[in-house]
């Protein structure tokens, strides 16, 4: 016997809304509906998802801000200001430095004030920014807080977020403090500006610099500093820190620094940060020391520290100290590939990342030598973390092929230029041949798709899109097709 008001195979009579009638038909539509609701709620909550979406929200209200009279100086009557605010908001939310107007003489300081806002909160992380701030109003995180945090700083042990988010504002700022320091008594010193401007332009290039953002406050870049070490160097160690990932910096502050107790994850990071660095450097040297266009005709600290430069503005940075309009075929070639691996994991650097390559490069020297099993650092890396590796390469690839075609079909730009692009773009770079000033709209917004894809990364994109996931709770026969 079922009791009146109950349903067959749930315990205890239904609950009711006040107002409606006793028959169950009335509380099941209400629960299927509250379901769905419910159910999209749940999907645009979650962190990988969410993250994503606060991107575009704060790129939407950085273009508003842009788009007020305030921020223009109407140096440029030829521009689009819907287009170049929402140009220049990507970019800078996105930590890249690709523009299509010039910062230094189409934004008021007030439009610079807002570039400078939207590449602290783009390389600090939306969603860790937001997670820090409640953390420090109501000095505790929930749950949805904590896993959105640890999704974007890509943090281990749930516990550690609340500690790791204060440790990575307290580095950010020290750094950029420093950075901005040194630089304000160079350009105060040396340059006779004033204190205001100098401290200005010290803190600009300092965010600038150690979120890898590439935004300068001077038409043509660095390229006027190409012979000062103070200038240089500075940002060059700032880029290098901001570029590490947050998770290596954490780790070294801790006092880790005996190398024997390093994690993979450290030692994929510091050893491959270090050989990129020095390939960087000597190809940049080898190819560009003795051609007038660029190096040629600079003195001898000019010479090193523009190498120095070209090995290091790549990494994802996007400042330049040479015009790349007119380097060799090989630079740029040597460029691509620096600027499609990146930097660390979980910072401000962009690219596939240099434990992504060096993982799927482990892998592939294992598979040469016949292992099963790949091994770094006596630490077998899991199935799953190379099956990731090879996701991220290859969305990765698929998104510069797919931006160079489109940018081909838009322009009548070449494919060295355009493919020049398409990479800096996607890896948060923010170098240029030159073009990215003539650029018709459509080819703009592909940037922009670019710029965005990259920033957040490419498996968190495509997690994103998929809103549901369905496991499969069976497995079917295994086959051996050919490979190669």
């Amino acid at each position: 016997m079922t009791a009146r008001g109950a349903i067959p195979g749930v315990k205890g009579p239904v609950p009711r809304t006040k107002g409606r009638g006793p028959g169950p038909g009335r509380w099941r539509v209400k629960a299927v509906k509250g379901g769905k609701e419910n159910a999209v709620r749940r999907a645009l909550s979650h962190p990988v998802r969410s993250v994503p979406l606060a991107f575009l929200a704060v790129i939407i209200l950085g273009a508003s801000l842009l788009m007020l009279p305030a921020a223009r100086t109407g140096s440029d009557p030829g521009a689009d200001p819907l287009m170049a605010a929402l140009f220049t908001s990507v970019s800078a939310v996105c930590v890249t430095g690709l523009i299509t107007v010039d910062t230094a003489t189409y934004w008021t300081p007030f439009g610079q004030t807002v570039i400078l806002g939207l590449i602290q909160v783009g390389g600090f992380g939306i969603m860790t920014l937001a997670t820090l701030l409640a953390l420090l109003v109501r000095k505790s995180i929930g749950l949805r807080g904590q896993l959105v945090a640890q999704s974007e700083t890509h943090t281990l042990n749930l516990g550690d977020v609340s500690a790791v988010l204060l440790r990575v504002a307290k580095v950010m700022v020290g750094v950029e403090a420093a950075t901005a320091a040194v630089l304000t008594g160079r350009f105060w010193l040396a340059y006779d500006q004033n204190p205001g401007t100098a401290l200005w332009h010290g803190v600009f290039h300092a965010v600038s610099s150690f979120n890898n953002a590439g935004f300068a406050l001077y038409s043509d870049n660095l390229i006027g500093f190409a012979e000062d070490p103070w200038i240089i160097v500075p940002i060059c160690l700032a880029i290098i820190g901001g570029g590490l990932g947050f998770p290596v910096i954490i780790q070294l502050l801790r006092g880790n620094l005996k190398a024997s107790n390093w994690s993979v994850h450290l030692r994929l990071t510091i050893y491959g940060t270090l050989l990129l660095l020095t390939l960087g450097i000597t190809l940049f040297a080898a190819f560009e020391w003795n051609r007038d266009e660029t190096l040629g005709g600079l003195s001898l600290t000019g010479k090193l520290l523009g190498s120095l430069a070209g090995g290091v503005f790549p990494r994802t940075a996007g400042f330049n100290s040479i015009d790349y309009g007119v380097a060799s075929p090989e630079t740029l070639m040597v460029t691509n590939i620096l600027m499609f691996i990146g930097g660390g994991s979980a910072g401000t650097a962009g690219g596939i990342k240099i434990t992504t390559f060096l993982v799927l490069g482990f892998s592939i020297w294992n598979e040469v030598r016949g292992r099963d099993e790949v091994t770094i650092a006596h630490r077998s890396i899991s199935a799953s973390s190379q099956r990731q590796a090879l996701s991220v390469a290859l969305l990765g690839v698929a998104a510069v092929v797919g931006g160079t075609l489109a940018l081909l079909m838009l322009t009548d730009y070449s494919l060295e230029k355009v493919l020049f692009e398409a990479i800096s773009a996607f890896g948060t770079v923010g170098m240029s041949t030159g073009i990215t000033y003539n650029l018709p709209p459509s080819a703009e917004w592909v940037l922009m798709a670019l710029m965005f894809i990259g920033r957040i990364g490419t498996v968190t994109v495509a997690s994103a899109l998929a809103l549901s996931s369905r496991p499969r709770l069976y497995s079917l026969p295994e086959e051996r097709p050919i490979i190669g």
